[in-house]
């Protein structure tokens, strides 16, 4: 018998890993730049394998809810209308506000988070426990990257690159009271004893 080959005798069941599985496979037909395109991230290791990239694509799908695109140009997440726009952008709109008015502008925005969390998603983002889904849900909308660590909530790669705004939309949208302990990104916030 040869090594590694079990011996099946009659009426013998095969071992688990020999049994088939049900597997059901799609064929997709790209065109040729599309393979190409695809080749190339491979290539570059950007990606490690199209099963991987493929993977990676449904996962976005689900997360960012691409269901609700009306293609071309209108996105909704919920009930609100997004749009893919640059972080100068952003920054040059923030500039031209003045400064005392950064933190109601981050908690009228904060507010408007909080209601499309609610009823789009039905998550309160008032609820702590419910934080690591609030802080997933703005990693995949590319807010930045949220950790909570104790009484301190970390902003690494903030979309919103004004800590006093930044600020003003976590406490809406969390339902607590933030200290700025940072004023360059990673932005840190203290939450205060009043939470």
């Amino acid at each position: 018998m040869l090594r590694g080959i079990p011996d099946m005798r009659d009426g013998d069941e095969p071992p688990q890993r020999f049994k088939k599985r049900h597997v059901r496979r799609t064929t997709i037909i790209l065109e040729e730049e599309e393979r190409k395109y695809i080749d190339t991230l491979i290539k570059e290791k950007k990606e490690p394998g199209i099963k991987q990239l493929f993977s990676k694509m449904l996962d976005v799908y689900r997360s960012m809810m691409v269901y609700d695109w009306k293609y071309p140009g209108e996105y909704y997440m919920g009930i609100s209308r997004v749009a893919f726009i640059s972080i100068e952008l952003i920054n040059l709109l923030i500039s031209e506000i003045p400064a005392e008015r950064h933190l109601s502008l981050g908690r009228r925005a904060g507010e408007a988070a909080r209601i499309s969390l609610e009823t789009s998603l039905n998550l309160d983002p008032s609820n702590e426990e419910k934080w690591g889904d609030v802080f997933k849900r703005l990693r995949v909308q590319g807010l930045g990257d949220f950790y909570q660590r104790d009484r301190y909530i970390i902003v690494k790669a903030p979309f919103i690159n004004n800590p006093e705004v930044q600020r003003g939309y976590l406490e809406t949208l969390i339902g607590a009271s933030l200290i700025t302990r940072t004023i360059n990104p990673p932005f840190i916030y203290e939450l205060t004893t009043e939470h």
